[in-house]
C-alpha cells in the first residue's frame, strides 16, 4: 500500500513512519516528490495495517496499489524518475541521451576509435559488451574482464559513462567495479537471481525487454530490481519476435506510450536490435524519438563487415554522425534536447 504523508511533514515524522514499517517486518520504499513524501509498504497482508497508519498525525491518506508491479507503477510515483548516471548525464528528463559503441569489445584500438567518434557526434554514454550471450556456442563470447578494463579506460579517456551487460550474479559484482551502468540483456530478463543481484548494488540498471516478453512481464522484472532498493532502473524496448521475418525483430513502438502511462521509469529504445538492418536503423531511431523515448542505444563499428558481433546492424561512424544531427531536429520538434 501507499502511505502519503502530509505536505511539509517533518523529518522526524517521516522516520517514525519508516520505523513502524520496519518493526512490522516490511521494507519501506520512500519516494520524495516536489511537494509530498510517499512511502510504499510492499508485501503480503500489508493492507491489514491500514487503520494503524491512518491514525498517525503525519499521514495524509493511504491507498492500495492495484498493479502487480508496485514500485514500478505510476500509482506509487506520479513524477518521472530521473536516473543519474553521473554529474552530466541524467536520463529521463528533457535531454535525450544516446548510448553508442560496438556490440562487443573486440580490441582496445577499435573501442577507443569508436568511442572518440561517437563522442564527437554527440553520444553521451559508451556501450560495449565484454560478456556476449550468443545463440551459437561457437560465436565470439567476449573478452571478459579484459574487455571491461578497456571499457573503463575508454570511459575515463573520453569522459563518458559506460554500459555493459552482466549475464551472471558474479558478473554483476565485476561490472560494478568497472562500469557505470549494468545491462541485463533480453535473454536474462526473467533470471530472477540476476535481477535481485542487480538490485542489491548501487549502479543504475538498463533492463532489456525479452523477445517474447509482455509489457507486464517487463515491469514485473523491473520490480525485482526495485524491490531490492535500487531505484535507478531504465527500461529498454529492443524488438520482439513476431511472425514477420523480413527484419531481425519487430521494434514495438507501441510500448513507449503504453509504458509512459504505466510506469515512471525512463524508456530507452534499441533500433539496432529492433530491426537488425543497417540501412533502416536510422529511420527507426528517428521514429523512437518521435514516439517519446528518453534515450537510444545504437551499435556503431568502424568496420562492420569485420565485426565479431552484429556487424549487419552496426552503423558506420559517418552514418552515426549524420543520424545524430537528424535526431537533434526531431528532438527539438517534440520539445526535447539531444545535442
Amino acid at each position: 500500500m501507499i502511505i502519503t504523508l502530509k505536505k511539509g511533514a517533518k523529518r522526524k515524522e517521516v522516520e517514525s513512519v519508516i520505523d513502524k514499517i520496519k518493526n512490522l517486518g516490511y521494507k519501506p520504499h520512500v519516494s520524495k516528490g516536489k511537494d509530498v513524501t510517499i512511502i510504499g509498504m510492499i508485501g503480503e497482508y500489508a493492507e491489514k495495517y491500514k487503520d494503524s497508519f491512518e491514525a498517525m498525525d503525519a499521514v495524509e491518506h493511504i491507498s492500495e496499489i492495484q498493479k502487480p508491479y508496485k514500485l514500478a507503477s505510476r500509482e506509487f510515483k506520479k513524477e518521472n524518475t530521473i536516473v543519474k548516471i553521473n554529474r552530466n548525464v541524467e536520463v529521463g528528463g528533457k535531454q535525450i541521451h544516446v548510448m553508442a559503441g560496438p556490440c562487443a569489445v573486440e580490441t582496445k584500438e577499435i573501442l577507443f576509435n569508436t568511442a572518440k567518434t561517437v563522442k564527437a557526434s554527440g553520444a553521451t554514454i559508451l556501450r560495449g559488451g565484454a560478456f556476449k550471450p550468443r545463440s551459437s556456442p561457437y560465436a565470439f563470447q567476449g573478452l571478459g574482464e579484459k574487455g571491461l578494463k578497456y571499457m573503463e579506460a575508454a570511459g575515463e579517456k573520453f569522459h563518458m559513462p559506460t554500459v555493459s551487460e552482466a549475464m551472471t550474479v558474479e558478473e554483476v559484482t565485476l561490472l560494478s567495479k568497472y562500469c557505470d551502468v549494468i545491462q541485463i540483456g533480453a535473454r536474462n530478463i526473467q533470471n530472477y537471481d540476476l535481477l535481485k543481484a542487480a538490485g542489491k548494488q548501487a549502479k543504475p540498471v538498463l533492463l532489456k525487454r525479452g523477445m517474447a516478453t509482455t509489457i507486464k512481464e517487463l515491469l514485473l522484472s523491473a520490480e525485482y530490481i526495485l524491490s531490492q532498493g535500487n531505484y535507478n532502473v531504465m527500461l529498454c524496448e529492443r524488438g520482439i519476435r513476431t511472425f514477420e521475418d523480413s527484419t531481425r525483430f519487430t521494434l514495438d513502438l507501441n510500448a513507449v506510450p503504453v509504458l509512459k502511462k504505466l510506469t515512471h521509469l525512463p524508456i530507452i529504445l534499441d533500433p539496432s536490435h529492433g530491426i537488425g538492418i543497417r540501412e533502416h536503423v536510422g529511420t527507426m531511431a528517428k521514429a523512437c524519438i518521435a514516439a517519446g523515448a528518453d534515450g537510444l542505444i545504437i551499435e556503431v563499428h568502424p568496420n562492420p563487415e569485420e565485426a565479431l558481433s552484429d556487424g549487419p546492424q552496426s552503423l558506420l561512424p559517418d552514418q552515426f554522425a549524420t543520424l545524430m544531427k537528424e535526431l537533434d531536429l526531431i528532438a527539438k520538434a517534440v520539445g526535447r534536447e539531444l545535442l
